[in-house]
């Protein structure tokens, strides 16, 4: 099976355009050597792709006939990425995830969703009636006396 198809049907790309893509930026190796989309691929081979910034090695056990489920992945190939990549795209990913220090500069969507939430429950639960809070009742006025 081509390369490109391979890395399609064990769903590491999400179309075959995009591993042709990647193969094509020189992303994706066999061994030590970079490869063509056209390059077949066998058993036992161990494949390096770069992909988020870091560095993943799969060992292909079994060539798949067609796409299949993700469920179905483990039987086709085995990860033998190393465990400091994994490390490295975790940092990545604490480091990047907010950008800004919160409460600060104009809310995001989901900032200002939360905030409206937060401002329609209070008021559904705090609605009295205003005569009754001021303890005032129909006629009853007593300053004027």
């Amino acid at each position: 099976m081509r390369i490109d198809k391979f890395l399609w049907s064990i769903r590491f790309y999400k179309t075959r355009t995009i591993a042709t893509e990647e193969i094509k930026k020189n992303r994706v190796s066999i061994g030590e050597s970079v490869v063509k989309s056209s390059k077949e691929v066998k058993e036992g081979d161990v494949i390096k792709i770069r992909k988020n910034q870091i560095d993943y090695k799969i060992k292909v056990i079994q060539i798949p006939k067609s796409r299949i489920g993700a469920k179905l992945v483990p039987l086709h190939i085995k990860d033998v990425t190393d465990k400091e990549q994994y490390e490295l795209l975790k940092m990545r990913k604490m480091s990047q995830d907010y950008y800004r220090i919160k409460g600060e500069g104009r809310p995001t969507k989901k900032d200002r969703r939360d905030m409206d939430d937060y401002v329609e429950n209070d008021i559904a639960s705090d609605f009295t009636d205003w005569d009754d809070f001021f303890g005032e009742k129909d006629g009853d006025n007593s300053e004027d006396d």
